[in-house]
């Protein structure tokens, strides 16, 4: 008699569990050992690496860099099947080859000598929450300014520490005591100084602002709506690839597809989608009904059927919130507090991509597409009285907008948090429009009264934006919609106030839950459902290198079991 194989069902065919069902079945015996299958409840491999095709340009409407290739699987897999050259037009082919143009609301273009030292400042106090700098006041090995912008840092910290604690302390609120730390240091340092005129911007106002740009862009790298909700602690336990950040030239997609390529047809199963997990505690074991030897049975939308010996489970933190917020009896037993607690705790935003197609006409009369500059936008408070009232407030945190590629006739603009909401819900018109009035607020000249009460050519460049024909027509909008897509609820993780990389860790565990000695309790079927996904990666989490990793994890840790049975 042929004894039974065991079977693996993976839930999910992004990163992570095409990775890991790539592992599985190019192992060694493998095809002896167990049966394998990926469930995936949309149309589409890849998850959130979604590549398409906007104005003839290739573009990512989710993941879009190698964050660092240094050492990246993602960067040495698009190398390998020679990914990172197209003669099709991609997304940032050229890096930032165009030298950042930034703009005060209502057109004043900003000098560098204004720009350049907040920028600093900002990049440096990440990099201290980061842990990236240590400053050491005896020997000042780094240069004058990082020592100085370390010792801002470390008066941030010891202010926000005193104020509450540092298992409270959150990145928004260190980074705010550090700009307020400058202001004290330059206190005596042009503090009156005004550009008359100029929209009633001061030097002050100005520098919040351009932090605020900064903020703003921070918050699409880690997903955190509010950054005074991501936490300071665990900001250093995040690591990068060293190297250069670059795009795929083929696509991001065809990452996946390379790991699907050596799989079966059949293997992977579109449209699968997973309505309820059965699975069996060590105290309950309760029969399911159908096959005692098979402890997990999996029931999808159509109302269909699969046992299975081990689950891994790839989908979003977004849609294990959702489960475990509404009580949809996804997992029946429900999942233990350990795990409902970590998933309660780290915290999940929402990100979401603009692209602008320029019309044709914009080219036509006299103004090639090259003349859109890599804007950077520096926009009043939300509640200030000076602002551009036509400016939409779903546009105010939008820290850039740039073509995607010089030259390019598609321009690019990210959003997070609320109004990366907002914007799934606005309509392509009120896209247009609301994007129109702010590029027209940006790039036309001040009245000229205004121009003639310029007096200071250390904050802007002795005259206004010198954009001629400040009138960009768009002629069509593709947004991707991360936050209201059901398969997903949103786009990565983060480690928010409350939480901390343990959370990470627990996220990773497998049910039922290991005991203090590293063994499956032995009243219950060993390692029923596995956990993947860039959420259980506690140093990489929010990148698709981490899901790659948590794939072959999840692949390597039931490929372990096996051998340690002997089988």
């Amino acid at each position: 008699m042929v004894a039974k194989k065991s079977r693996i069902v993976i839930i999910g065919a992004g990163m992570a569990g095409v990775t890991a069902a790539n592992k599985l079945f190019t192992a060694t015996g493998s095809k002896d050992l167990f049966e394998l299958c990926v469930v995936e409840g949309g149309s589409r491999i890849g998850g959130r690496i979604n590549t398409s095709e906007f104005g003839g340009d290739r573009i990512e409407m989710g993941a879009t860099w190698i964050h660092g290739i240094g050492g990246s699987p993602v960067h040495k897999i698009a190398q390998e099947i020679h990914a990172l050259e197209s003669e099709q037009p991609w997304e940032c082919m050229d890096g930032s080859s165009d030298e950042p143009k930034t703009i005060a609301e209502c057109g004043f273009e900003l000098n560098p000598t204004l720009v350049d030292p907040i920028s600093s400042l900002f990049k440096n106090l990440m990099d201290y929450a980061q842990g990236k700098k240590v400053f050491d006041e005896s020997t000042e090995t780094e240069s004058n300014g990082d020592v100085e912008y370390g010792k801002l840092g470390d008066k941030a910290s010891e202010v926000c520490t005193s104020n509450g604690g540092l298992g409270k302390l959150s990145v928004g609120s260190f980074l705010r005591q550090g700009l307020e730390a400058y202001w004290v240091s330059k206190k005596n340092q042009d503090e009156e100084l005004k550009l008359n005129g100029y929209g009633n911007w001061s030097r002050r106002l100005l520098e919040e602002a351009i932090f605020a740009m900064h903020e703003s862009t921070q918050r699409t790298y880690t997903s955190a709506g509010d950054l005074l909700t991501l936490d300071y602690s665990a900001e250093s336990e995040y690591r990068m690839f060293p190297g250069e950040e670059i795009t795929i030239a083929k696509g991001y997609l065809s990452i996946v597809q390379s790991l699907a390529s050596v799989l079966p047809p059949g293997l992977i199963q579109l449209g699968r989608k997973v309505t309820k997990i059965e699975w069996q505690q060590p105290e309950t074991h309760i029969n399911n009904g159908y096959d005692d030897t098979r402890p997990v049975k999996l029931h999808f939308s159509d109302g269909s059927v699969m046992l299975a010996d081990h689950v891994i489970v790839t989908v979003s933190l977004g849609v294990l919130k959702a489960s475990i917020q509404q009580d949809s009896g996804m997992f029946n037993p429900p999942l233990p507090s350990f795990k409902t607690e970590a998933i309660s705790r780290l915290g999940f935003g929402v990100v979401n991509k603009l692209f602008l197609q320029l019309s044709s006409t914009h080219a036509t009369k006299g103004q090639d597409f090259s003349k859109f500059p890599f804007l950077q936008m520096v926009f009043h408070r939300a509640d200030s009285e000076f602002r551009h009232k036509k400016i939409p407030w779903w546009m105010r945190k939008t820290a850039s907008l740039c073509p995607l590629y010089h030259n390019s006739s598609v321009l690019l603009s990210w959003f997070a948090g609320k109004e990366a909401l907002e914007l799934e819900s606005l309509k392509d018109e009120e896209i247009i429009n609301g994007v129109s009035a702010t590029v027209s607020s940006f790039l036309s000249k001040p009245q000229k009264k205004e121009k003639e009460n310029c007096h200071s050519h250390e904050l802007c460049n002795g005259n206004v934006n010198s954009q001629e024909n400040s009138e960009v027509k768009i002629a069509k909008v593709l947004k991707s919609q991360w936050g209201n897509d059901p398969l997903f609820l949103g786009s990565y993780s983060y480690v928010a106030v409350g939480s901390s990389g343990e959370d990470l860790d627990t996220m990773a565990e497998p049910l039922p839950k290991l005991n203090s000695c590293g063994d499956e309790p032995a009243t219950s079927p060993p390692l029923q459902i596995l956990f993947a996904g860039e959420a259980t990666h506690r140093t990489h989490y929010s990148t698709t290198h981490g899901a790659y990793f948590s794939g072959l994890r999840e692949a390597n840790r039931l490929l372990q079991h096996y051998h340690h049975l002997g089988v």
